[in-house]
């Protein structure tokens, strides 16, 4: 595959990837608004316990092997299917035993993670770990290909279903069942949808060597999972142990919130990083190239939206939750100015290593973050809730530090070349905080907050055009609209 060949694919992919989040995002912040204006916090408490469980499980169940299928060579579709078909049965096998683990231990597995009482709504989220073992492939297979349109079709009946299962039942008083139910018919669409759209179906097909050979390469990946995992989610135990769910559904529903607008971007141009990457690694030129494209691509929205939902941090938690959770508006603006900065330079690394074929760098990135990680928030919990918020916060900035590092001394990485890159996109960003400041002494009010972001979109890519001395940008865009 030539670069020519591989920027269009990348143009198309990106094409039909951006579009499934532009719909997503038009969307979900829709019915994230209206929930949070039905629901309580304690009803996103309880979910954010639940989602805990079901995410740690599902690190299992997928066992690292659609990674595996993206990235190694295969020769021709019958040697493909039949990876693929030892994965899905692996998967399938894992999700049905730990879903046994949960019916069994359920009151136990409630009680851990301070919810008690609560197995039952435990037993009934996890029936959707053996339904994510038949998309989890399929997907795998089409971000293989770079084929984002049936994801595309399959993301956006996902986006829909919410608006007429999970808010009706929402009005109707389920309280958080209207979330866990919705949730399920989601799962169920997604495997069914992608179960007959794909040309790969499950046959009755199993090799044990097979399934060395992906478990050895997947064993990191899995390892990383978990290590991700537990980064994502100790502060989430660490607040349901120590506080009530009513502060556990304003941190987690805050946080989620937050991922929710960065991922507007992540999710249309992650998975497409890996896939190209992957199809590069032998290639340490053309790799590096598109790993700064990338990087750059994603800066160019991330760092403005960073900046900006900290600088409106009150506006976005008015407009995106009500007036009920205004206690949120500095978890947000923090979360949202860390998360920007960890997005560019933290979870594109992890990418890096593993189109390497190297995930158990990531997994030693995530360990040592770890090892500050559990000790920051245990030592902060014991002064506060607000603490707590500021140094998880802040600590992401270490991961950042290890990623760098590993670049530059494993791989040999021009870190000078990696921020001269995005330099254009960093001074715009600062020349549009600057502005932000001074409108916001011109005036105040929702009707001048709404210009002024107005007036910070023009300024920050009038900046863009004028610093960006290597026309990257509009070949970026041109690349997408082609």
């Amino acid at each position: 595959m030539n670069e020519k060949e591989i920027a269009k694919k990348i143009g198309n992919a990106t094409k039909w990837s951006t579009s499934t989040e532009i719909m997503a995002k038009l969307i979900t912040p829709i019915i994230n608004m209206i929930l949070a204006r039905i629901l309580v916090p304690e009803d996103f408490g309880i979910i954010a316990t639940i989602n805990m469980i079901i995410s740690f499980a599902d690190i299992f169940t997928d066992s690292g092997f659609q990674k595996y299928l993206v990235q190694k060579k295969f020769h021709g579709k019958t040697e493909l299917y039949k990876y693929a078909n030892v994965a899905f049965w692996t998967n399938l096998s894992i999700s049905l035993l730990i879903f046994l683990i949960v019916i069994v231990y359920n009151q136990e597995i409630a009680q851990l993670v301070g919810s008690p009482g609560l197995g039952h709504v435990i037993i009934i989220s996890s029936l959707q770990l053996p339904m994510t073992s038949f998309s989890s492939i399929q997907m795998s297979i089409y971000r293989r290909k770079l084929n984002f349109k049936v994801l595309f079709l399959v993301r956006s009946i996902g986006i829909v279903l919410p608006l007429i299962i999970t808010l009706p039942l929402a009005l109707i008083g389920f309280g958080y069942w209207s979330l866990i139910i919705g949730n399920l018919i989601v799962q169920l669409s997604n495997a069914v949808i992608l179960t007959l759209k794909s040309e790969w179906k499950p046959r009755l097909f199993y090799n044990v060597e097979i399934l060395k050979k992906m478990f050895s390469f997947s064993i990191w990946t899995l390892l990383e999972s978990v290590s991700v995992w537990f980064s994502l989610w100790v502060d989430t135990f660490i607040i349901g142990s120590m506080f009530s769910s009513y502060y556990l559904g304003i941190y987690k529903n805050s946080t989620s919130i937050v991922n929710s607008l960065t991922a507007l971007v992540t999710a249309s141009i992650v998975p497409i990083v890996f896939s190209t990457l992957s199809r590069l690694q032998e290639d340490k030129e053309l790799f590096n190239k598109y790993f700064f494209k990338f990087q750059k691509m994603t800066a160019l929205l991330i760092f403005p939206l960073g900046i900006g939902v900290y600088l409106y941090s009150d506006l976005v938690t008015s407009i995106l939750l009500g007036e009920k959770w205004m206690i949120a508006s500095p978890l947000i603006g923090i979360w949202a100015l860390t998360r920007s900065i960890k997005i560019i330079f933290g979870n594109l690394s992890s990418e890096y290593y593993r189109a390497k074929g190297q995930p158990k760098l990531s997994l030693i990135a995530q360990l040592i973050h770890l090892i500050v990680l559990i000790p920051a928030c245990i030592i902060s919990v014991r002064y506060g809730f607000w603490i707590l918020v500021h140094v998880r916060s802040w600590v992401q900035m270490q991961l950042v530090v290890t990623h760098l590092i590993i670049l530059k001394f494993h791989y040999q990485l021009s870190l000078k070349n990696m921020f001269k890159n995005i330099m254009p996109i960093a001074i715009s960003t600062v020349i549009m905080s600057i502005c932000s400041l001074l409108l916001k002494g011109l005036n105040e009010g929702l009707f001048w907050d709404i210009i002024s972001i107005s007036i910070l979109i023009l300024v920050y890519f009038i900046s863009i055009i004028l610093i960006d001395s290597t026309n990257d940008i509009k070949l970026l865009v041109k690349s997408v609209f082609k």
